[in-house]
């Protein structure tokens, strides 16, 4: 499958702060909050909801094509991602411009604070599906510049191209209108629990109205797993228990990973759902969102471990 992945690229900033977040703030002056959190480690790291998924796509075999805006400091991460089997021809570099950057810290119970400056994702909108030279079997819409991610489903919608639909960390940026506008007809949304209440909230529409816009809808909730509704049914996902617990960062865009190669093999749904679980344990177990690796056969001997045979292999 030729399958585009959109989103941010950004440089990581990897903080860990050896207590509980909620130990500090005070709920009934929530409305006042201004807190300062000492941090004991600092890692920066190659990062990005595009290339984040694009990484583990490319373990899992495919070829997957970024569609995004990097600055000028690219060329170490461009060079990274082509030798790691990633099509990195359609990343604008943006002269005078800086690549994004995304600063978070993490407590003990994974609880994570984070701020992202935009840089040269705030020119993804001048990109378009339209001057791609090859047929797109899929694309998946991730977080990224706005406008951009009111530009993309249009697009997908008019040339026939099948998408799923990953607002997640920019809800707060979209509109009830724009956020309706990308969820309907596309393949797939997906979010996370809190995510899509907020979604429900912005939009006004019940759970059920959302179903109605999308082809299928996965909520995904850490370590309870994940949820897919699709054609009625409802797929309770289980979690891959990790060996080691090292940085949840980059988990869900792994997630994504997963479901992508599983809807690219033509896999039931309870069964992307299993490859999604698996994909993002690999990224919790390694400190940074680009620092796993694994075959597909060794993929696909895990998932017997955990689930028994993958469909197709023995």
């Amino acid at each position: 499958m030729n399958v585009v992945v959109t989103g941010s690229i950004a440089y990581d900033y990897l903080m860990t702060f050896p207590g509980h977040f909620k130990d500090h703030i005070l709920p009934d002056q929530i409305g006042k909050l201004s807190v300062s959190f000492l941090v004991d480690s600092l890692r920066k790291q190659r990062g990005g909801c595009a290339p984040n998924v694009a990484y583990s796509l490319a373990l899992l075999g495919e070829h997957p094509i970024v569609l995004a805006t990097a600055g000028q400091d690219f060329a170490d991460y461009r060079a990274w991602l082509d030798n790691h089997g990633v099509d990195t021809s359609a990343i604008v570099e943006v002269p005078d411009e800086f690549t994004s950057s995304f600063f978070v810290s993490t407590d003990c119970d994974s609880c994570q604070f984070a701020s992202f400056y935009i840089g040269a994702m705030g020119h993804a909108n001048e990109l378009s599906f339209h001057d791609l030279k090859l047929p797109v079997d899929l694309a998946i819409i991730s977080p990224n510049d706005p406008a951009a991610m009111c530009k993309y489903p249009c697009e997908c919608k008019a040339l026939g191209i099948p998408y799923i639909y990953d607002p997640s960390q920019q809800i707060i940026r979209l509109s009830g209108d724009d956020l309706r506008e990308g969820m309907d007809g596309s393949k797939l949304l997906i979010v996370n629990e809190y995510e899509f209440e907020m979604i429900r909230n912005k939009t006004g529409l019940s759970e059920n109205q959302v179903l109605c816009c999308v082809g299928a809808l996965i909520i995904t909730r850490a370590s309870d797993g994940s949820t897919i509704w699709t054609d009625g049914e409802r797929y309770d996902i289980p979690v891959v228990e990790p060996v080691r617990i090292a940085d949840p960062t980059g988990v869900g865009d792994a997630y994504r990973a997963g479901v992508i190669k599983g809807m690219s093999m033509g896999l039931p749904w309870d069964v992307i759902g299993r490859m999604g679980s698996l994909a993002a344990t690999y990224v919790l177990e390694q400190p940074g969102t680009q620092n796993h690796s694994y075959t597909w056969e060794e993929f696909v001997a895990r998932y017997r471990e955990n689930f028994g045979p993958l469909a197709g292999h023995v």
